[in-house]
């Protein structure tokens, strides 16, 4: 859950203009809301070509919100405990990666000039329409309209269904002479399709002479677009920058259905077939909306995320009406590929990142535009929602206050909200983005069947249905590096460390049940320790001698994941042993739902633990 710490506990309705503001008032609002009143309002001049044709954008702060900002975040400006938030310095890692073209230079440096803003098309090497338009890309480059901008594409290696880097650039090495003046940058890490939340192709970053984010498109973007670019390239954007204006083709209602109808292209996105992708869509309010807005994008199998307002009273309303109090909340419409998830998944993402209980405020922000909700557009997903909500209330005692309606109108957000963190990446945010990274429970692997026996419950072939080559799409980063490469997650960095709730702890990959709650205690030593294994034909042992020292590594027995390491220290009223344990290759499952999971017969097995 987000942190709940009651520094600012103003309700941000205000009647009185934006215009005259003080500085008395400012101390009372929050921080997402500090920001909007120092924003400095004008008219939005970029034509209307390009503003129609960009489905998401953000613009750039003014001095005066940099500073608040500044201010605020040495308060409690939001999350401080992410283990992943997004990075800013976009423009020195692209001048870093690796350069594929022969003849350009051995770089981005030798690519990208520092005086000129840049152009950056993220695309994939199984992308019909990504190489549809390598050569149009590549005509942009050396066109004199374009001479003010550069223009440069990244490929990810590894990430998003491309080859591996070294396939990749031997892949490339056949093509390149197609394209010989298109610089092709290669970003192993995929740490900026990650920053940025991108998770289809094509997809273009604009960035300013400093390196800015100013524009995100996800989706192709066409000559005219692009032409537009080129043309406000040679003030760095300054127009694209200026005032708080929304794209051009707002979002509005069918006055008949009171259904959204989009008035702008929505977005075709293609999967690597060369398909358009199945595409559906949820409305998510949880408060500041830059914070939802970024974490979603992140999580698998959303294509795209943009912020805007829900279910209020007024049409098409600005910010300044919103908090005044036009009944919206700030919302977030995510738009997800039910070929690779479903509603059901991304509602868990989403209850991870609110207060479900928490009525008109999240995080640090305060009043109706900040509640919760859930906004569908079909009527058939009221049912997973309904039963969503069922399932947080259980957890809980206090009553959820989460909205669970009918979407009644969105409308766009002003461009400067749009991947607001993305563009500010040291703005307010009430969300752990690095959550998104973490597989909500029952997504990872086949739900198991029922069984009567303890011994059924173990039996291995129960657990032998898990696809191993799958691994890296159902397994977070960490999960993978942990139970395929034996690697070691950070001392007292894992949850599980300091969980001693009743439960079971199966295995990550396969499911397959390795410890019980009452077997586990506090050992001290930074990683979950147990005093034995369930059972001991569910754990194999190996000598390991890395790193210079005499070890005896754990292994499961169905999956053969590492899991840590055993050790003659524990308790010796207990057995003597540790089974020092990486949380990253467990999943706990509560003793409350363990009959549904598959594991009821040992529910008679947990006992109070003895920390």
């Amino acid at each position: 859950m987000p942190h709940k710490k009651n520094h600012h506990d103003a309700n941000n309705h205000n009647t009185n203009s934006h215009e005259n503001k003080n500085a008395n008032d400012l101390a009372t609002v929050s921080p997402h809301a500090v920001s909007h009143w120092l924003k400095n309002i004008s008219a939005f001049g970029v034509t209307t070509v390009l503003s129609a044709g960009i489905l998401v954008a953000c613009g750039q702060m003014s001095s005066a919100e940099n500073n608040v900002s500044s201010s605020t975040s040495k308060q409690n400006s939001g999350v401080k405990s992410s283990r992943d938030m997004l990075p800013s310095d976009m423009l020195k890692t692209m001048q870093a990666l690796p350069q594929l073209t022969k003849g350009l230079g051995k770089n981005g440096a030798a690519v990208i000039d520092p005086n000129k803003p840049t152009l950056v098309k993220f695309w994939a090497s199984w992308c019909p329409l990504c190489l549809g338009t390598l050569a149009e890309t590549e005509e942009w480059r050396t066109d004199s309209k374009f001479s003010g901008l550069n223009v440069v594409t990244v490929a990810s290696p590894g990430h998003l269904n491309e080859k591996a880097d070294g396939e990749f650039s031997t892949w490339y090495a056949g093509v390149q002479a197609d394209y010989p003046k298109l610089p092709v940058l290669i970003d192993a890490s995929g740490e900026l399709i990650n920053t940025l939340g991108v998770q289809v192709y094509p997809s273009w970053a604009i960035l300013d002479k400093n390196g800015n984010l100013v524009h995100l498109v996800k989706g192709n973007m066409s000559a005219e677009q692009a032409y537009a670019l080129a043309e406000n390239a040679s003030n760095d954007f300054a127009e694209l920058k200026a005032g708080s204006a929304k794209p051009a083709n707002v979002q509005t209602l069918d006055n008949n259905s009171k259904i959204e109808t989009i008035k702008q292209n929505d977005g075709v996105y293609y999967n690597d077939k060369g398909k358009a992708i199945n595409t559906r869509s949820i409305y998510l309010a949880g408060g500041c909306f830059w914070g939802v807005e970024a974490y979603m994008e992140r999580v698998d199998g959303v294509v795209d995320a943009v912020s805007g307002y829900a279910n209020g009273d007024t049409v098409n309303p600005s910010y300044e009406q919103v908090i005044r109090g036009s009944g919206h909340a700030e919302a977030v419409k995510v738009t997800y590929d039910a070929d690779k998830t479903d509603l059901d998944t991304i509602l868990k993402y989403y209850f991870r990142v609110v207060d479900p209980t928490s009525l008109n405020k999240q995080g640090n922000d305060r009043g109706v535009q900040y509640r919760s909700g859930v906004y569908y557009r079909d009527k058939a997903d009221k049912a997973v929602v309904d039963a969503a909500i069922k399932r947080v209330q259980s957890q809980y005692k206090q009553k959820v206050v989460v909205e669970n309606k009918i979407l009644d109108n969105f409308y766009l957000a002003e461009m400067y909200h749009q991947d607001y963190l993305a563009k500010n990446p040291n703005g307010y945010c009430h969300v752990d983005l690095s959550l998104a990274d973490d597989k909500p429970e029952d997504t990872a692997r086949t739900k198991l069947a029922p069984v009567t026996t303890v011994a059924e419950t173990l039996d291995p072939k129960r657990y032998a249905g898990f696809d191993k080559g799958a691994l890296k799409n159902t397994l977070t980063k960490a999960q993978y590096d942990i139970t395929q490469d034996a690697g070691t997650e950070r001392a007292f960095s894992h949850e599980y460390d300091n969980l001693f709730a009743p439960g079971v702890y199966v295995d990550v990959v396969s499911g397959e049940p390795l410890f019980l709650s009452t077997d586990k205690y506090a050992s001290g030593c930074g990683w979950p320790s147990f005093t034995k294994p369930i059972d001991k034909q569910v754990i194999t042992q190996h000598d390991d001698t890395a790193f210079n020292m005499v070890r005896t590594e754990i292994r499961s027995r169905v999956a053969d994941s590492h899991l840590g390491h055993v050790f003659p220290d524990g308790p010796k009223d207990r057995g003597g042993l540790r089974y020092c344990i990486n949380g990253g290759a467990l999943q706990f499952i509560p003793v409350s739902v363990m009959p549904q999971s598959g594991y009821a017969p040992l529910v008679k097995l947990v006992k109070p633990a003895k920390p």
